[in-house]
């Protein structure tokens, strides 16, 4: 695959990946092919926002359907969307990033579409109809193509521009140097911390005056400022360009009508997935898997009694402890005396012998400052657990990982689920849940680290490399999506509660379910 390893010549000199078998090389060509974005406009200098994607002056269209403008719960409801540039002229290519849901607002119910790009400007958006009554169609620009241009070519050319530090101390002697997973060659040697186990790399350069082995903390550095030039900042505006409603070119809502005893449904053949699960009077329903329940404070008590709960991830795994940790009254946090964004945290109900556990995974993580004896890979954590049917480990590793190569990425999933594999092995009662990732809010400063569209790609991965094993998934993505509530990097309540339910019914089945 020449576009693999021309992209991976251009940033190995700076960025160390760590060796792979044949077998995991090919996955990893594969998975970079199959997860591919469509081809995305080539920029001319200087850059001219005219000729970008403009949300206002694109369209959506509710197509009419195979039976005349009716439509029954149980059919799909396609949408055709066309892109437009600033000065009004459809565009004649594709690339563009755009999200689709269905609504209701009354009811509480909603569900995400799928969005597939016709590579010509034109787009079309599905929705499966989950319910009866209205339902409006929401279409949202997150970035044109041309800003997907400047996003591919800031992790191709600058993978550091986010850094970390840590702090070196012996006696009355204290430095700190810069690390991270790709660190440019300068004069000053490196100090290499690469995982032993895991084979996982990360660096730092040497401190004058200290040796390697004084390294006691890991913290984060910060973010390259200046990374764009004025011209393609513009791509990147919050109310402009970025994140932005289209406008439907008609109605943008459709009645749907309640499902009719033996008549077929319209399905399209746009699409041949659908979605995993919609909301409905606030509540989420999965699609397959198994019926979510409500769980009151003493269900999810009675629910996880004699368990053992192990949370292994970023703050958005952290968010679920710290709900369970607020909705359990017996539930009691031990205090280790770490700090409540880095941990490691631990929480226990004598009573009804529940342990919960929380760890943030290794670097890279911008956290305040964490010893590096608690900075772990997830891998290692699993392989140093005794599972059994009462285990529970739920992990989540998406949200640090946006400015670097997606090989970084790939390589670091392969790790844990081998660890997975191993656990999965010798106690194949414990279960495994896995939080997918979701989108969020952005701002220029956002973005250009840690954009939806890097998030996106990086969850599709993750669902490729998973796919198959003894895991479940907790579709945070399509769950952020189909609420109505504002995109958040840490999702509102409503949400999580929903999540936590979804976890929960998995964890304790109903009968028949």
């Amino acid at each position: 695959m020449p576009r693999v390893s021309t992209h991976l010549n251009e940033i190995r000199s700076f960025c160390t990946f760590q060796p792979l078998s044949p077998e995991d090389a090919l996955e990893e060509r594969l998975i970079l092919d199959s997860t591919a974005w469509p081809e995305t406009p080539l920029l001319p200098a200087p850059i001219s926002l005219e000729q970008t994607s403009d949300p206002a002056h694109s369209t959506f269209t509710i197509l009419p359907g195979r039976k005349g403008g009716q439509w029954h719960v149980g059919d799909q409801l396609e949408v055709m969307i066309q892109t437009s540039d600033f000065q009004g002229r459809p565009k004649k290519s594709g690339g563009d990033f755009l999200l689709a849901s269905l609504h209701n607002r009354k009811l509480e119910a909603g569900v995400a579409g799928q969005v597939v790009d016709h590579l010509n400007g034109s787009y079309s958006a599905v929705f499966s109809l989950l319910w009866e009554g209205d339902a409006q169609v929401e279409v949202t620009l997150v970035h044109s193509g041309e800003a997907i241009s400047v996003l591919n070519r800031l992790n191709r050319e600058q993978p550091d521009r986010v850094y970390f530090k840590s702090l070196f101390h012996s006696g009355s002697l204290s430095e700190t140097t810069l690390c991270n997973v790709c660190l440019r060659p300068t004069q000053q040697p490196l100090c290499n911390y690469t995982d032993l186990r895991t084979g996982e790399p990360w660096f730092c350069y040497k401190p004058k005056n200290l040796s390697c082995d004084a390294r006691i903390n890991h913290y984060e550095g910060g973010f390259r400022e200046k990374v764009l030039n004025s011209n393609e900042e513009k791509l990147f505006q919050s109310g402009v360009n970025m994140k932005v409603y289209i406008r439907a070119s008609g109605p943008a809502n459709v009645t749907v009508l309640p499902q009719k005893e033996g008549q077929p449904h319209v399905k399209s053949s746009t699409v041949t997935s659908g979605p995993s699960g919609y909301y409905y009077q606030g509540v989420w329903r999965a699609l397959g898997g198994t019926t979510v329940r409500e769980f009151t404070a003493s269900a999810i008590s009675q629910c996880l009694k004699g368990k053992v709960v192990h949370m292994y991830g970023d703050s958005t795994i952290r968010q679920w402890y710290e709900f369970l940790n607020a909705a359990l009254p017996d539930l009691k946090e031990f205090d280790q005396h770490n700090p409540k964004r880095t941990g490691p945290h631990m929480s226990l109900d004598y009573a009804n012998n529940i342990l919960l556990t929380y760890r943030s995974h290794g670097p890279p993580i911008h956290f305040p400052p964490m010893d590096t004896r608690v900075l772990h890979y997830i891998a290692n954590e699993l392989d140093g657990l005794v599972g059994e049917p009462n285990t529970v480990v739920v992990f989540t590793i998406w949200a640090h990982f946006g400015p670097f190569p997606m090989e970084i990425y790939i390589r670091r999933l392969q790790s844990i689920r081998r660890a997975v594999v191993r656990l999965l092995d010798t106690t194949p009662g414990t279960l495994v849940f896995i939080r997918t990732a979701n989108p969020r809010s952005l701002t220029l400063y956002v973005t250009i680290n840690y954009s939806d569209w890097y998030t996106l790609r990086r969850d599709k991965v993750l669902r490729a490399i998973f796919k198959g094993l003894k895991v479940h998934l907790i579709d945070a993505w399509e769950m952020t999506l189909a609420h109505h509530l504002p995109h958040d990097l840490h999702p509102p309540p409503p949400i999580i509660r929903n999540m936590i339910n979804y976890l929960l019914s998995y964890i304790c089945p109903q009968n028949g379910s």
